[in-house]
């Protein structure tokens, strides 16, 4: 049978989700559990690739296995297992060919932006000093919804085959004293939303102006674009899919 795992973690101590030598990810930690567990190595697929040190209140992955077990006795003795910056909310069957990366439609992130110092919340959010613009920022990020080709928001070396996302909405909102922004889309490249920010930042500070976003857009050139802000502030919050993958019994 095939499964779906749904989880949270806390990236800090983490060099991202995917596998990779000489360093610990959070997908080498669950394999390690779930093999344990299942008594037979486990690898699992996950919806996507999350940056050293980001977040995600749900993520999904998929993993087969021929053991019974009950569903909601392994997400208790995941729980268990695993440290506690990883947790496991739900293990639900799906049909044969349900992949949690392919079959995904769309995904939800979090960037956290803190206007004030504050001690409890500077490895959660990012502290920016200098007083943001956050109407021309969110002009900014409504050009963003013009466009598909997002070349210039990208890492330089990926091996990805087209550079193109839907972007759904873009959206600042002030929540006390942060500024927290959302965005979703079919797909993201690699360091997009953190480029993307970046961009918007140095907007609202007026170093460079809203209308410069079509400019840095059609440029396909990462140069162009902002810096990358620290991965500690970004969250995945959603991974959407179709009602259709899951087994029914």
């Amino acid at each position: 049978m095939k499964y779906f795992l749904q989880l949270s973690y806390n990236g800090a101590a983490y060099h991202g989700w995917q596998n990779q030598p000489n360093a610990i990810t959070v997908q080498e930690v669950i394999e390690k559990a779930l093999s344990v567990l299942l008594k037979e190595k486990t690898p699992i697929v996950g919806a996507g690739r999350t940056d050293a040190g980001v977040h995600a209140t749900q993520m999904f992955a998929h993993f087969n296995t021929e053991v019974v077990f009950l569903e909601t006795e392994l997400v208790y003795k995941l729980n268990a297992l695993l440290p506690k910056d990883i947790a496991i909310q739900n293990v639900f069957k799906v049909i044969e060919d349900a992949h949690a990366r392919f079959h995904a439609e769309s995904r939800e992130y979090l960037y956290r932006i803190s206007l004030k110092k504050d001690v409890f919340n500077f490895d959660t959010s990012y502290y920016v000093r200098p007083k943001l613009d956050v109407g021309k920022m969110q002009e900014a990020s409504q050009i963003l919804l013009q466009y598909t080709d997002f070349q210039c928001f990208s890492k330089t070396n990926t091996d990805v085959k087209t550079y193109n996302c839907d972007i759904i909405h873009a959206d600042w909102k002030l929540v006390n004293q942060e500024l927290q922004f959302t965005i979703k889309a079919d797909r993201f490249l690699r360091n997009m939303v953190r480029a993307i920010v970046g961009t918007l930042v140095r907007i609202g500070l007026g170093k460079i102006e809203v209308e410069a976003m079509h400019d840095i857009i059609k440029s396909k050139n990462r140069s162009k674009a902002g810096y990358s802000v620290p991965a500690h502030a970004l969250y995945l919050m959603e991974v959407a899919y179709p009602e259709s993958i899951k087994y029914d019994e």
